[in-house]
């Protein structure tokens, strides 16, 4: 049994996500237990930071890059103190600032040994790069925790920032980013100063304003096949002129866009299930969106049963699968699956760091 705290910091910019994992292998099947865990929310400052990270001069890039890892071990620091917890090491994602796998590059800030020193643990982080350096997207990663911990479900469906799906086919892992998810919603509340609409309720009380749902739909990405993957370049080039352009009601831009996130998944479900009635299991933030929730079951219908788990489950399932990661990492097994990223071949992908 080895005891991992994963981090994850996603792009809705909510904050950081800390988990303290127990992971172990029994009779060939790979089991967890989340013990504790914590989020930090950011702070406006820190918030601003990451936002505008993709306009920063590389000189200032990387100042951000070291100043956030020792933030990150200052927060893992506190958290391993606070509750005297035995920590093998850490396992940490970083933050996405830039994600553009078309010309070969994926940057997470976070530096593994600025928060190996400021912890002092031994930190495995920068689980992409090595994956993109193979030709692959470098995401989603998460599907080798759904293929080894939530293989029961025919999909499995995580609505953070944005929207990414992952299913079997043809005794392959298959996943990829869908869409929009978490960041044009938050996008939208924090126009009035709202971190996010809380279960949806401003949302459902909006009206759908066709013109803006038919340019979201329309997007060239949903076109693309998979392997496929986003980031925030992405949103600000293509997403956010077409909000900027929608004069309407706070209301109408939340339901419209909510009624755009599960319009989107509900086809790709529908396009890959096999099954009269297929399984699917829904963490990430927008799991706790009742809204959001409700529309995508309108949409997908009786075909699909939509399962949310806990809210522990729900708000740490990435930080769980990126402390599994680190816990193949270490033992040097297969954790990036090429017939997910579209890499040359799977990998043990991530580097180790010793505090110093």
């Amino acid at each position: 049994m080895v005891c991992v705290l994963g981090l994850m910091s996603g792009t809705s910019l909510d904050g950081l996500d800390m988990a303290y994992c127990r992971i172990w292998n029994q009779n060939s099947r790979w089991k967890f237990e989340i013990v504790q865990s914590q989020s930090v929310t950011y702070d406006a400052a820190w918030q601003a930071r990451l936002k505008n990270a993709i306009f920063l001069s590389a000189e200032d890039l990387l100042c951000l890059h070291n100043s956030y890892g020792s933030w990150l071990g200052t927060q893992v620091k506190k958290f391993v103190e606070k509750s005297a917890l035995k920590v093998d090491f850490v396992a940490s994602h970083g933050h996405t600032t830039h994600h553009q796998p078309q010309k070969g590059f994926t940057f997470q800030v976070g530096s593994g040994q600025h928060l190996a020193n400021a912890c002092g643990l031994k930190v495995v982080c920068d689980f992409r790069t090595n994956d993109i350096a193979l030709g692959g997207q470098g995401a989603p990663l998460v599907p080798i925790g759904d293929q080894l911990f939530f293989s029961a479900y025919d999909f499995c469906l995580n609505l953070g920032g944005i929207s990414n799906i992952s299913f079997a086919h043809q005794q392959e892992r298959i996943a990829y980013d869908i869409g929009l998810a978490n960041m044009i919603l938050n996008h939208i509340t924090r126009k009035v100063g709202l971190a996010y609409d809380n279960n949806g309720d401003i949302a459902k009380q909006g009206s759908l304003n066709p013109t803006m749902l038919y340019q979201l739909n329309q997007l060239p990405y949903y076109q693309l096949s998979y392997p496929k993957s986003i980031g925030y370049e992405w949103f600000v080039a293509e997403v956010i002129p077409i909000i900027e352009e929608t004069q309407d009601t706070l209301e109408n831009l939340l339901h419209t866009a909510t009624h755009h996130i599960c319009e989107q998944i509900a086809i790709q479900i529908k396009r890959h299930s096999s099954k009269e009635k297929s399984t699917l299991l829904v963490t990430g933030g927008g799991a706790l969106n009742g809204f959001l929730i409700q529309t995508l079951k309108d949409k997908l219908g009786t075909t699909t049963q939509v399962e949310v788990p806990s809210k522990t489950l729900i708000e740490n399932k990435e930080a769980l699968i990126f402390a599994l990661m680190g816990v193949l990492r270490i033992e040097n097994k297969m954790n990036v699956m090429r017939s997910v990223t579209g890499a040359l071949r799977d990998s043990s992908s991530g580097v180790i760091y010793d505090p110093s």
